[in-house]
C-alpha cells in the first residue's frame, strides 16, 4: 500500500495547485491562515510572566483544526508548506503544536515557486522548522501588542474613544504629517527662465537655456531682471563655445523586489500596495494554464532580495537570444546587488517560466493578473538584457558675459529598453563648430514659481519607508492600509495621501509624549534587531524586555502629565432639519459626512459633498462634486443627484472642446497628464494638468 503524505498550506488556491502537481499519494489541506494566534479581545501577553504569549485557537477555526488532526492521524508523513517568510514559519510552528509534531523533525517545506520542479524539489528535501525565524516573528507580534493594547487606551482617555496606535504605522503617519507641515510652511517664490532660439545659415536650429553670467549660475527673481537680461543679451552675438557628443551605456534596472513592485504597480497601473500584493499572491499560488495545468506564474512575492538563480538566468538568456538575437545579450549574466541590509531569504520576484509570454496567456488571466504579470515578466527579462547605448550631446554658447546651453540624448541602441521604458527626454542636437556664430532668432521669458514639496502617493510612501529601513516586505501593504482603516489618512487629489484632522491630532500627541516610538531611526533599528533574532545573534525576550522598560516609563509619564486633547468640531453652518441642532462634520469608515450634533438623540446624517468648482456639464444647475464608490475609488457626479445623473471617472474641467463643444477632462497618457475631450478624440496641446509626485 502506497504511503500517504499530508501537506498543509494556507489557502485553498495553493491547495488546488499542489493537488494537481503532486498526485494521488498526497493529500493537500488548507489551514485558511493562522490556526493559533493571540486573542483579539485582550492583549494576550503576560507581562508579569516574562512576556509569555497567550496563544489560543483562532475563533471559527475549530472545525478546520478538528479535520487537520483527523487527517494527520491517517497520514504516514506530514509536511507543513505555509509561505516561506517569518509569518509562514510561525504558522507552521503553530500547526506543529496543534498536530503534536516535533519542530526539529524534517516537517517543513518552503515553496519559493509553485511549479512541478520547485514543488518536487521542496518535497524531496524537507527541513526542521526554523525556530529563530519563529522567534523573530513572535517578537514582532509581542512588541506590536504591547504598543497597541497599552497605547490605545491612553488615546481613548486623552483624545477620543475608539482610537488606536501601532508601532510602525505611527511612524508612517508622522512622515505624512511632517510633509503636510512642510507644505503649509512653504512660501512660493517667483523666478524667471530665459530661452534663446538660435539658428545657423544652413537651417540648423537650437533652443538654448540661459544659465550663467560671468561664469556663475544666474538666478532671475523678477520680470524686471529678466527683461534687463534680455536687452543685454540681444546686444551680443551668439558664439559656439563647445559641442560635445559622448556615447555611454545605461545599464538595465534590477528585477522586482516587494517594494519596487508595489511602487511600479502604483505608478504604472494605479494599484495600491494592498491590491498589488493580493494579485501577486494569486499569480504565485497558481493559475490553470492551457497545456500546462495549474502552475505558479511568479516566484514568492515577499522579498527584499535582487538575487536570481543561475538556472533562471540561463533560461532567460536562452530566451532573449532566440527571441531577439545575440546583440541583446550581455557578455555575461547581469548581477544586481541589493543595497543596505537585506534578509536575502529567497530570490527576486520573477516569472517561473520565462517562455510564458504575457500575451500568450492573456485569455487565461484576469485583467489585473495579466497587467501585473506583464509588469513582472518585462522587468525580469529586461534585467538580463544588454545595456542601452545613448549619445549625450551638449551645446555651449556664449553671448558676451552670458553662458547658454542645450542638452539632448539620442538613443543609439535600445537594449533592455526594448521591454522596459527608458524614460529618456530625447532630443537630437545638430553638430556645431567651435567659434561658429549663430543668429539670435528670438528670446522667450517665462515666469515660474517654486512649488511646495509634493504629498506622497502610496508607492512613494513605501519607497521612503524602505529607504529609511522602516518595515519589511511583508508589512508595507498593511502599514498603508491600516492608516486608512483608522481614519488617519485619506486619498486626496491624484491619489495623494492626506492626513486627516484626526490623524494630525493623534500624531502630535504621540510625538509630544512618545518621541522615540515614532522616530524612524528607532523603528529602523528595531527592524535590524528582529533580523538579528532571525540570524540567531540575539534572544527575542532580551529585545522585548529592553523595549518594555523604556516604553512603560514613557507610558506612565504620559498617563500622568498628558492633558486631554479636544478634537475641533467643524460646524456646517446649517441646522438639523429633524431637530434644529447644529449640523457638524464627522468621520466614519468611508470618510467625512454631515451629521446632527445632537447624536445619538437625533440620527440625521447625509454625505459631505466636496465641490471642484465646476458647473455640472449635463444640467448646468448643480456643481460637480467628488464622491467615492463602495470600493473606495474616486469619481465625479452632480450635486443634484438623483435629479441629475451625471457621472464621470475622470475629473471634468470648465473648458469646452473646440471641436465638438463637450467638456474637457483630466486624463493621463502613461505618467503624462493631459486635458482631453470627454466625447471626441481632441487632446489639448500643452494642456497638461499639474501632477507632481514625491
Amino acid at each position: 500500500m502506497a504511503k500517504k503524505t499530508l501537506v498543509i498550506v494556507e489557502s485553498p488556491t495553493k491547495a488546488k495547485t499542489l493537488s494537481k502537481l503532486l498526485g494521488r499519494n498526497y493529500e493537500i489541506k488548507a489551514s485558511m491562515g493562522h490556526v493559533r494566534d493571540l486573542p483579539k479581545s485582550r492583549m494576550g501577553v503576560l507581562i508579569e510572566e516574562d512576556f509569555t504569549p497567550e496563544y489560543i485557537l483562532v475563533r471559527g477555526k475549530g472545525s478546520i483544526a478538528k479535520e487537520l488532526k483527523s487527517r494527520a492521524k491517517g497520514a504516514d508523513r506530514i509536511l507543513l508548506a505555509s509561505d516561506p517568510d517569518r509569518e509562514g514559519e510561525a504558522i507552521a510552528w503553530h500547526l506543529a503544536f496543534l498536530l503534536g509534531i516535533d519542530p526539529a523533525e524534517a516537517c517543513r517545506i518552503r515553496l519559493y515557486e509553485i511549479t512541478k520542479q520547485g514543488v518536487r524539489q521542496a518535497v524531496a528535501h524537507p527541513e526542521p522548522i526554523d525556530l529563530k525565524r519563529v522567534d523573530a516573528q513572535q517578537a514582532r507580534r509581542v512588541l506590536d501588542r504591547l504598543v497597541g493594547y497599552r497605547l490605545s487606551p491612553l488615546l481613548w482617555n486623552k483624545i477620543r474613544s475608539g482610537l488606536s496606535a501601532g508601532r510602525v504605522q505611527s511612524v508612517a503617519l508622522r512622515i505624512l504629517c511632517e510633509r503636510e507641515k512642510e507644505i503649509a510652511a512653504f512660501k512660493e517664490q517667483e523666478y524667471w527662465l530665459v530661452d534663446v532660439d538660435g539658428g545657423a545659415s544652413d537651417d540648423r536650429r537650437y533652443k538654448l537655456r540661459l544659465e550663467k553670467k560671468d561664469g556663475k549660475a544666474l538666478s532671475l527673481s523678477t520680470a524686471e531682471e529678466a527683461e534687463a537680461v534680455e536687452k543685454e543679451l540681444r546686444r551680443h552675438s551668439l558664439v559656439v563655445a563647445d559641442w560635445k557628443a559622448r556615447e555611454n551605456r545605461r545599464l538595465p534596472l534590477p528585477p522586482f523586489k516587494t517594494s519596487t513592485l508595489q511602487q511600479e504597480a502604483g505608478r504604472r497601473l494605479g494599484y495600491s500596495p494592498k491590491r498589488t500584493m493580493a494579485v501577486a499572491q494569486a499569480l504565485y499560488e497558481g493559475i490553470d494554464i492551457r497545456g500546462k495545468g495549474p502552475v505558479g506564474l511568479i516566484t514568492y512575492m515577499r522579498t527584499d532580495s535582487l538575487r536570481v538563480s543561475e538556472g533562471a538566468q540561463g533560461a532567460c538568456r536562452d530566451f532573449i537570444g532566440s527571441r531577439w538575437g545575440e546583440e541583446y545579450l550581455p557578455e555575461k549574466p547581469n548581477e544586481h546587488k541589493s543595497r543596505g541590509r537585506v534578509q536575502d531569504a529567497h530570490e527576486a520576484i520573477r516569472p517561473t517560466d520565462v517562455t510564458l509570454e504575457p500575451e500568450a496567456i492573456k485569455e487565461q488571466l484576469s485583467k489585473e493578473q495579466h497587467q501585473l504579470y506583464d509588469l513582472i515578466w518585462r522587468r525580469f527579462v529586461a534585467s538580463q538584457m544588454a545595456a542601452a547605448r545613448l549619445s549625450r550631446t551638449t551645446l555651449d554658447v556664449e553671448a558676451g558675459p552670458f553662458g547658454l546651453r542645450q542638452s539632448g540624448v539620442t538613443l543609439l541602441f535600445k537594449g533592455w529598453g526594448l521591454l522596459w521604458p527608458l524614460d529618456l527626454k530625447e532630443g537630437l542636437i545638430a553638430p556645431a563648430e567651435k567659434g561658429e556664430t549663430l543668429d539670435l532668432l528670438d528670446v522667450t521669458r517665462t515666469q515660474k514659481f517654486t512649488r511646495p514639496p509634493s504629498r506622497y502617493t502610496e508607492s512613494g510612501l513605501v519607497k521612503l519607508l524602505e529607504d529609511r529601513g522602516v518595515g519589511r516586505p511583508s508589512t508595507y501593504a498593511s502599514i498603508v492600509s491600516t492608516l486608512f482603516d483608522r481614519g488617519y489618512v485619506e486619498r486626496g487629489e491624484e491619489k495623494k495621501l492626506l492626513p486627516t484632522e484626526l490623524g494630525v491630532v493623534v500624531c502630535d500627541f504621540l510625538v509630544a509624549h512618545f518621541a522615540d516610538l515614532v522616530n524612524t531611526d528607532f523603528t529602523a533599528t528595531m527592524e535590524e534587531d528582529l533580523d538579528e533574532i532571525e540570524q540567531g545573534q540575539r534572544q527575542w525576550l532580551d529585545l522585548v524586555r529592553a523595549f518594555w522598560k523604556s516604553f512603560s516609563a514613557d507610558l506612565a509619564k504620559a498617563e500622568e502629565e498628558a492633558k486631554p486633547v479636544e478634537l475641533p468640531v467643524k460646524e456646517v453652518g446649517e441646522d438639523c432639519p429633524d431637530c434644529g441642532a447644529p449640523l457638524v462634520i464627522k468621520r466614519g469608515r468611508f470618510g467625512e459626512f454631515i451629521a446632527c450634533s445632537a447624536y445619538p438623540k437625533c440620527k440625521y446624517s447625509r454625505p459631505l459633498l466636496k465641490t471642484i468648482g465646476v458647473a455640472c456639464p449635463k444640467c448646468k444647475e448643480g456643481e460637480v462634486v467628488r464622491r467615492r464608490s463602495k470600493k473606495g475609488r474616486t469619481f465625479y457626479g452632480c450635486s443634484r443627484y438623483p435629479d441629475c445623473d451625471f457621472v464621470s471617472w475622470n475629473e471634468p474641467t470648465a473648458k469646452a472642446c473646440p471641436d465638438c463643444g463637450a467638456f474637457l477632462e483630466k486624463k493621463k497618457k502613461g505618467r503624462k497628464p493631459l486635458l482631453a475631450c470627454s466625447s471626441c478624440d481632441y487632446v489639448e496641446e500643452g494642456g497638461a494638468h499639474d501632477d507632481g509626485e514625491a
